[in-house]
């Protein structure tokens, strides 16, 4: 993640890895969330934690899916149904649950489907904020398959040459996996950032670069210094991938639209264009390599690849080059070893709702 929205280590709290997922299941269950969800919920967001993807971990989400619970807009006990089923699909309605727990819950539907016929593929609707879309497709990964994970919800993208947001950031997943290297594992919005980053810039007070939002009547903002609002529900204007057309934002914008696809029309989610909770669908996917060819040697070439993508050259300037997921890998080691750095503004917030909920705070 860049600098700009990292917590300067001069007022970064390190907070124990075991001591965080601790109090966030303990937040979940005070909001009516079964403990055994409430686990699964708490592994998503830790694992964006410890990967360095904070704009999906505690500091920028727990606090909204309290808001959600408490406000009833989650469902904390919901009834996961099955639609609409074949040997490899599946339509799942997720009954306002948030999807933290619910796309873990249509991966595993899909990598059963996978290992029975070699692919399994899963929409979902009706579901909440699914965390770090890099969780789900690892899943597969772990399963010696191939998996994807999408997500679509929300107006925050604004399209090539439109005044209004219509799109969510509608993040892609990819990931593969390796023999000895760290998974391959591609996460990111369609948006020039991922919208959680307004909120981390905002917490800091940082304006936004050039590219990445627009102004008010749709015009990209190629200056930069813009405070963007990341208000809950707020009508954000973020760009495509590209920025501009010039520079490539109908490929981030249409990208988006693939996405929605997949995740609201295919699951036949209702109101594209609205803010509804049922409009929040997700898509994941699992490939088994055994069903094209010998896992172990695709694995091993994978390794070949990987290696050889992160022995590239580098320009200079820079000491070397990464592959997605291989940065991710080594956070992890090093935020397991000397835990997960939080804004001191977090850590305050987590006194105030462990006191609301009647939890021991013990983490700093």
């Amino acid at each position: 993640m860049l600098k700009h929205f990292q917590v300067p280590d001069d007022i970064a709290v390190r907070v124990d890895v075991d001591k965080l997922r601790y109090a966030t299941e303990q937040v979940f269950m005070k909001c009516g969330v079964p403990e055994s969800e409430a686990k699964l919920g708490a592994d998503v967001l830790i694992f964006a934690d410890e990967s360095g993807i904070d704009t999906h971990g505690v500091s920028n989400m727990l606090r909204s899916y309290v808001a959600g619970y408490t406000s009833d807009a989650l469902n904390a006990t919901p009834e996961i149904k099955i639609i609409k089923e074949t040997p490899s699909t599946a339509t799942i309605d997720g009954d306002g649950g948030l999807g933290l727990m619910i796309a873990p819950k249509a991966m595993e539907i899909a990598i059963a489907k996978a290992k029975a016929v070699g692919t399994g593929v899963v929409a979902v609707r009706n579901s909440g904020h699914l965390g770090a879309a890099g969780y789900h497709a690892m899943m597969a990964a772990e399963n010696d398959m191939i998996g994807w994970c999408m997500t679509a919800g929300g107006k925050s993208m604004v399209p090539t040459f439109g005044a209004e947001a219509q799109l969510g950031t509608n993040p892609i997943a990819f990931a593969a996996p390796g023999n000895n290297e760290p998974t391959f594992m591609f996460d990111a919005a369609m948006t020039s950032i991922a919208g959680n980053k307004i909120g981390l810039a905002n917490r800091m007070g940082k304006g936004m670069s050039p590219g990445w939002v627009a102004e008010d009547d749709g015009t990209p903002d190629m200056e930069g210094g813009a405070v963007a609002d990341f208000a809950a529900n707020s009508m954000r204007m973020q760009l495509p991938l590209g920025s501009t057309r010039e520079l490539g934002s109908h490929k981030g914008y249409g990208l988006g639209v693939m996405v929605d696809i997949l995740c609201g029309q295919l699951s036949f989610a209702p109101g594209f264009g609205t803010l509804a909770r049922t409009r929040r669908a997700h898509f994941v996917a699992a490939y088994s390599v055994d069903a094209f060819g010998d896992v172990d040697e695709f694995k091993e070439n994978m390794d070949g690849m990987l290696k050889g993508l992160a022995a590239t050259k580098p320009m200079p300037g820079e000491e070397r080059v990464y592959y997605a997921g291989l940065p991710e890998h080594e956070v992890r080691i090093e935020r397991r070893e000397n835990g997960v750095p939080l804004h001191p503004e977090v850590v305050e917030w987590f006194r105030d709702i462990c006191a609301e909920f009647e939890i021991t705070f013990d983490l700093a």
